[in-house]
Protein backbone atom coordinates (compact mmCIF):
# COMPACT_ATOMS: atom_id res chain seq x y z
CA UNK A 1 0.00 0.00 0.00
CA UNK A 2 1.43 3.35 -1.02
CA UNK A 3 0.07 6.26 1.01
CA UNK A 4 -1.16 9.34 -0.84
CA UNK A 5 0.12 12.77 0.06
CA UNK A 6 -1.91 14.78 2.54
CA UNK A 7 -3.80 17.52 0.61
CA UNK A 8 -2.11 20.26 2.67
CA UNK A 9 1.30 18.95 1.62
CA UNK A 10 0.38 18.46 -2.02
CA UNK A 11 -1.33 21.81 -2.53
CA UNK A 12 0.54 23.93 0.00
CA UNK A 13 4.05 22.80 -0.89
CA UNK A 14 3.34 22.81 -4.62
CA UNK A 15 2.24 26.44 -4.60
CA UNK A 16 4.72 27.68 -1.98
CA UNK A 17 7.89 25.77 -2.94
CA UNK A 18 9.86 28.90 -3.85
CA UNK A 19 8.65 30.76 -0.75
CA UNK A 20 9.57 27.75 1.40
CA UNK A 21 13.13 27.81 0.09
CA UNK A 22 13.45 31.55 0.71
CA UNK A 23 11.98 32.00 4.18
CA UNK A 24 12.35 28.77 6.15
CA UNK A 25 15.06 28.85 8.83
CA UNK A 26 18.25 26.86 8.44
CA UNK A 27 19.52 24.43 11.08
CA UNK A 28 21.97 25.00 13.94
CA UNK A 29 25.64 24.50 13.03
CA UNK A 30 25.97 21.94 15.87
CA UNK A 31 23.85 19.54 13.82
CA UNK A 32 26.96 18.70 11.74
CA UNK A 33 28.75 17.23 14.77
CA UNK A 34 25.53 15.40 15.65
CA UNK A 35 25.52 13.75 12.22
CA UNK A 36 29.12 12.61 12.76
CA UNK A 37 28.98 11.63 16.44
CA UNK A 38 25.47 10.19 16.72
CA UNK A 39 24.68 8.88 13.24
CA UNK A 40 28.30 7.91 12.49
CA UNK A 41 28.17 9.48 9.02
CA UNK A 42 31.54 9.57 7.24
CA UNK A 43 32.65 10.94 3.89
CA UNK A 44 32.07 7.57 2.19
CA UNK A 45 28.67 6.95 3.82
CA UNK A 46 25.65 6.69 1.54
CA UNK A 47 22.97 8.92 3.02
CA UNK A 48 19.31 9.50 2.09
CA UNK A 49 17.58 12.82 2.75
CA UNK A 50 13.96 11.63 2.82
CA UNK A 51 11.25 14.22 2.32
CA UNK A 52 14.06 16.55 1.30
CA UNK A 53 11.73 19.37 0.26
CA UNK A 54 13.68 22.22 -1.32
CA UNK A 55 16.97 20.92 0.10
CA UNK A 56 17.23 23.05 3.25
CA UNK A 57 19.11 20.29 5.10
CA UNK A 58 21.50 19.36 2.30
CA UNK A 59 24.24 21.92 3.18
CA UNK A 60 24.71 20.11 6.50
CA UNK A 61 24.79 16.64 4.96
CA UNK A 62 27.27 17.84 2.34
CA UNK A 63 29.71 18.72 5.11
CA UNK A 64 29.90 15.09 6.20
CA UNK A 65 29.17 12.90 3.15
CA UNK A 66 29.84 12.92 -0.59
CA UNK A 67 27.18 10.31 -1.38
CA UNK A 68 23.74 11.82 -0.83
CA UNK A 69 20.40 10.87 -2.38
CA UNK A 70 17.62 13.44 -1.95
CA UNK A 71 14.12 11.94 -2.13
CA UNK A 72 11.00 14.12 -2.41
CA UNK A 73 7.48 13.36 -3.76
CA UNK A 74 6.37 16.93 -4.62
CA UNK A 75 7.70 17.91 -8.06
CA UNK A 76 7.74 21.64 -7.36
CA UNK A 77 9.80 21.17 -4.20
CA UNK A 78 12.23 18.90 -6.04
CA UNK A 79 12.63 21.50 -8.80
CA UNK A 80 13.69 24.08 -6.19
CA UNK A 81 16.13 21.57 -4.71
CA UNK A 82 17.74 20.90 -8.07
CA UNK A 83 18.25 24.63 -8.63
CA UNK A 84 20.13 24.99 -5.35
CA UNK A 85 21.91 21.62 -5.40
CA UNK A 86 22.43 20.45 -8.99
CA UNK A 87 25.24 18.17 -7.81
CA UNK A 88 23.00 16.01 -5.59
CA UNK A 89 21.39 12.81 -6.85
CA UNK A 90 17.59 13.07 -6.64
CA UNK A 91 14.65 10.71 -6.75
CA UNK A 92 10.97 11.62 -6.91
CA UNK A 93 9.32 8.99 -4.73
CA UNK A 94 7.06 8.48 -1.74
CA UNK A 95 8.47 7.35 1.57
CA UNK A 96 7.09 3.80 1.41
CA UNK A 97 8.04 3.03 -2.20
CA UNK A 98 11.70 3.85 -2.87
CA UNK A 99 13.56 2.24 -5.77
CA UNK A 100 16.91 1.68 -4.05
CA UNK A 101 18.74 -1.56 -3.25
CA UNK A 102 18.14 -3.44 -0.02
CA UNK A 103 20.68 -2.70 2.75
CA UNK A 104 22.48 -0.11 0.61
CA UNK A 105 22.09 2.97 2.84
CA UNK A 106 24.15 3.93 5.91
CA UNK A 107 21.82 6.61 7.25
CA UNK A 108 18.42 8.14 6.51
CA UNK A 109 17.64 11.71 7.54
CA UNK A 110 14.17 13.25 7.72
CA UNK A 111 14.47 16.98 8.37
CA UNK A 112 11.14 18.72 9.02
CA UNK A 113 9.33 15.90 7.23
CA UNK A 114 8.69 12.65 9.13
CA UNK A 115 5.32 13.77 10.55
CA UNK A 116 3.99 13.64 6.97
CA UNK A 117 4.74 9.92 6.54
CA UNK A 118 4.89 8.43 10.05
CA UNK A 119 3.39 5.06 9.11
CA UNK A 120 4.56 1.47 9.50
CA UNK A 121 4.95 1.05 5.74
CA UNK A 122 7.57 3.80 5.75
CA UNK A 123 9.41 2.25 8.72
CA UNK A 124 9.45 -1.08 6.87
CA UNK A 125 10.87 0.60 3.77
CA UNK A 126 13.55 2.40 5.80
CA UNK A 127 14.48 -0.85 7.56
CA UNK A 128 14.70 -2.56 4.19
CA UNK A 129 17.03 0.12 2.75
CA UNK A 130 19.37 0.57 5.72
CA UNK A 131 22.48 -1.52 6.28
CA UNK A 132 22.43 -3.81 9.37
CA UNK A 133 24.00 -1.10 11.58
CA UNK A 134 22.11 1.72 9.86
CA UNK A 135 20.94 4.94 11.50
CA UNK A 136 17.78 7.02 11.25
CA UNK A 137 17.75 10.71 12.16
CA UNK A 138 14.54 12.73 12.62
CA UNK A 139 15.00 16.49 12.92
CA UNK A 140 12.56 19.33 13.48
CA UNK A 141 12.90 23.08 13.90
CA UNK A 142 10.18 24.29 16.27
CA UNK A 143 9.27 27.85 17.16
CA UNK A 144 10.11 28.62 20.79
CA UNK A 145 6.69 29.28 22.30
CA UNK A 146 8.20 30.28 25.65
CA UNK A 147 8.51 33.72 24.03
CA UNK A 148 5.14 35.51 24.39
CA UNK A 149 4.84 36.85 20.83
CA UNK A 150 5.77 33.44 19.40
CA UNK A 151 3.03 31.86 21.53
CA UNK A 152 0.54 34.52 20.34
CA UNK A 153 1.33 33.65 16.71
CA UNK A 154 0.92 29.92 17.43
CA UNK A 155 -2.44 30.52 19.09
CA UNK A 156 -3.62 32.47 16.04
CA UNK A 157 -2.81 29.77 13.49
CA UNK A 158 -3.72 26.70 15.59
CA UNK A 159 -7.46 26.72 14.65
CA UNK A 160 -6.52 26.44 10.97
CA UNK A 161 -4.47 23.22 11.34
CA UNK A 162 -7.39 20.81 11.07
CA UNK A 163 -6.08 17.29 10.51
CA UNK A 164 -2.76 18.47 9.06
CA UNK A 165 0.09 16.33 10.47
CA UNK A 166 2.29 18.41 12.78
CA UNK A 167 5.36 17.66 14.90
CA UNK A 168 3.94 19.25 18.04
CA UNK A 169 0.86 16.99 18.04
CA UNK A 170 3.10 14.03 18.88
CA UNK A 171 1.04 11.74 16.64
CA UNK A 172 4.16 10.82 14.64
CA UNK A 173 5.55 9.02 17.71
CA UNK A 174 2.76 6.44 17.71
CA UNK A 175 4.30 4.46 14.86
CA UNK A 176 7.29 3.61 17.11
CA UNK A 177 5.17 2.23 19.96
CA UNK A 178 4.56 -1.35 18.78
CA UNK A 179 7.40 -2.16 16.41
CA UNK A 180 10.80 -3.83 16.57
CA UNK A 181 12.40 -2.16 13.54
CA UNK A 182 14.03 0.86 15.22
CA UNK A 183 15.17 1.76 18.71
CA UNK A 184 15.50 5.34 19.99
CA UNK A 185 19.13 5.95 20.97
CA UNK A 186 19.04 9.63 21.93
CA UNK A 187 17.29 12.98 21.68
CA UNK A 188 19.36 16.18 21.49
CA UNK A 189 18.03 19.75 21.63
CA UNK A 190 19.69 22.80 20.08
CA UNK A 191 18.72 26.48 20.16
CA UNK A 192 19.03 28.89 17.26
CA UNK A 193 17.88 32.30 16.11
CA UNK A 194 16.45 33.16 12.68
CA UNK A 195 17.33 36.79 11.94
CA UNK A 196 15.70 38.99 9.32
CA UNK A 197 12.86 41.41 8.75
CA UNK A 198 9.51 40.82 10.40
CA UNK A 199 8.00 40.31 6.95
CA UNK A 200 10.49 37.61 5.96
CA UNK A 201 11.18 35.60 9.12
CA UNK A 202 7.72 35.95 10.65
CA UNK A 203 4.99 36.75 8.09
CA UNK A 204 6.31 34.96 5.00
CA UNK A 205 7.72 32.10 7.09
CA UNK A 206 4.26 31.44 8.54
CA UNK A 207 2.67 31.80 5.09
CA UNK A 208 4.90 28.92 3.93
CA UNK A 209 3.23 26.60 6.47
CA UNK A 210 1.48 23.86 4.49
CA UNK A 211 -2.13 24.47 5.52
CA UNK A 212 -1.74 28.26 5.25
CA UNK A 213 -0.04 28.03 1.84
CA UNK A 214 -3.04 25.99 0.66
CA UNK A 215 -5.48 28.83 1.55
CA UNK A 216 -6.87 31.39 -0.94
CA UNK A 217 -4.51 34.35 -1.35
CA UNK A 218 -6.99 36.82 0.17
CA UNK A 219 -7.12 34.78 3.38
CA UNK A 220 -3.34 34.54 3.42
CA UNK A 221 -3.02 38.32 3.17
CA UNK A 222 -5.47 38.79 6.03
CA UNK A 223 -3.37 36.46 8.17
CA UNK A 224 -0.20 38.30 7.15
CA UNK A 225 -1.69 41.53 8.49
CA UNK A 226 -2.64 39.77 11.73
CA UNK A 227 0.86 38.32 12.15
CA UNK A 228 2.42 41.74 11.74
CA UNK A 229 -0.13 43.32 14.12
CA UNK A 230 0.85 40.79 16.81
CA UNK A 231 4.55 41.58 16.35
CA UNK A 232 3.88 45.32 16.50
CA UNK A 233 1.81 44.94 19.66
CA UNK A 234 4.41 42.80 21.47
CA UNK A 235 7.69 44.25 20.19
CA UNK A 236 6.96 47.63 18.59
CA UNK A 237 8.54 46.37 15.36
CA UNK A 238 7.08 46.96 11.89
CA UNK A 239 7.23 44.66 8.86
CA UNK A 240 10.51 46.16 7.57
CA UNK A 241 12.25 46.08 10.99
CA UNK A 242 14.81 43.40 11.93
CA UNK A 243 13.75 40.72 14.42
CA UNK A 244 15.20 37.57 15.97
CA UNK A 245 12.86 34.57 15.78
CA UNK A 246 13.83 31.92 18.37
CA UNK A 247 13.74 28.20 17.51
CA UNK A 248 14.45 24.93 19.28
CA UNK A 249 15.78 22.09 17.10
CA UNK A 250 14.88 18.53 18.12
CA UNK A 251 17.20 15.77 16.82
CA UNK A 252 16.15 12.15 17.36
CA UNK A 253 18.58 9.31 16.70
CA UNK A 254 17.13 5.85 16.02
CA UNK A 255 19.13 2.74 15.24
CA UNK A 256 18.05 -0.13 13.00
CA UNK A 257 17.31 -3.32 14.90
CA UNK A 258 18.13 -6.75 13.47
CA UNK A 259 15.06 -8.99 13.29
Amino acid sequence: MTHSLHPAAQKGFSSAAELYQQVRPNYPSEIVNWLIDELKIQSNSTVVDLGAGTGKFLPYLKQVSHQIIAIEPVAEMLAQLKKSHPDVQTLQAKSDDIALASESIDAILCAQSFHWFSNIETLNEMHHLLKPQGHLGLIWNQRDENVPWVKALADLIAPFEGDTPRYHSGDWKKVFEHQFLFKLESLKLFSQIHKGTVENVVSKRLLSTSFIAAMPSTQQQQLKQQFEAIILEHTGKYAHDEIEFPYVTYAYHFKKQTL
